[in-house]
């Protein structure tokens, strides 16, 4: 158990001063069972009013509205919480769905829906290919199947930063083998995808206070990651950037069918498309002050 401070800071300078349109905000930790938010402040300059909303994952959601024009945009994002996830979770698997493949019954197809569905074309079978590879036989263990593609995502994929806010395909990330931590999550989904599993798109921080995790940058960073739904555990997180399974250093803050949907800030200003001189994003997270982990 960790009790944390999460410190997320935004901040666009722009050439001259500029009009905003409302920005869409998902800075709010997820709270669940395992995590425990005590308090989220925003603070936003120029002045903004904020209204919150949950989307259709239940993901919270803000709304900042602005009156003035500025030439700098500054969001800052502070939580501290409570992280309570076991390093070496035991995961409660039903006995109709112990071995792959196996059926969902009708409520949970209709409920998975789209997260059963590939998110990119696939016209070739490659990716689908790739991933059948690792079913071993008519009687796979479900959870050693998941696991194995998890690790063959790590195994194929060699980790680089990458500064740019698109998102490679499946296929591109297979094809280059190179690719940041949104691209290794968004390959995993796909591929199990392809196999009948619905799975979903995770984003939030990584806490890394060993600094011995891809991904990170110094004790904490923002980090893409999975979940993947098998009855009786529910939803399984699996970190194929880390080849870690469980989520035990993992703070959620949305989860979603599609990465785009998952963006921290998002929003408009009005003026040429060159504007915008510097972003600069700043992320922390550290023990709370006074706190103890155990």
């Amino acid at each position: 158990m960790s009790t944390l401070t999460v410190r997320h800071r935004t901040t666009y300078h722009y050439r001259e001063p500029m009009s905003f349109g409302p920005h869409r905000l998902m800075l709010r930790p997820r709270e669940s069972r395992t995590v425990r938010l005590h308090t989220h402040d925003l603070e936003i300059s120029p002045a903004a009013t904020v209204t919150w909303a949950h989307d259709v994952a239940g993901n919270a959601v803000a709304t900042a509205t602005f009156g003035a024009p500025a030439d700098t945009l500054a969001i800052d994002s502070l939580a501290t919480l409570t992280l309570d996830v076991e390093q070496w979770p035991v995961f409660e698997i039903a006995a109709s769905a112990l071995t792959y493949p196996f059926l969902l019954s009708d409520d949970d197809m209709t409920d998975l829906g789209a997260l059963r569905l590939q998110a990119y074309l696939d016209s070739g079978g490659h990716l689908h290919d790739w991933a059948r590879a690792f079913v071993a036989g008519p009687d796979t263990d479900t959870l050693s199947l998941l696991k194995d593609i998890s690790n063959g995502v790590a195994a194929r994929i060699a980790y680089e930063a990458r500064d740019e806010e698109t998102v490679q395909t499946p296929v591109e990330t297979l094809t280059r083998g190179r690719g940041s931590c949104r691209d290794f999550a968004v390959l995993f989904v796909d591929a199990v995808r392809s196999l009948g599993f619905g799975a979903r798109i995770v984003s939030g921080y990584l806490y890394d206070p060993d600094l011995n995790t891809l991904g990170s940058a110094g004790s904490g960073s923002t980090h893409a990651w999975a979940e993947v739904y098998v009855p009786g555990a529910g939803w399984i997180v699996f970190d194929p950037t880390n080849r870690s399974v469980g989520g035990f250093n993992l703070i959620p803050v949305a989860v979603a069918r599609h990465i785009r949907q998952t963006a921290p800030v998002s929003g408009r200003f009005v003026g040429p498309a060159a504007a915008c001189s510097a972003l600069e994003v700043a992320v922390s997270v550290e023990p709370a002050k006074g706190s103890v982990s155990c």
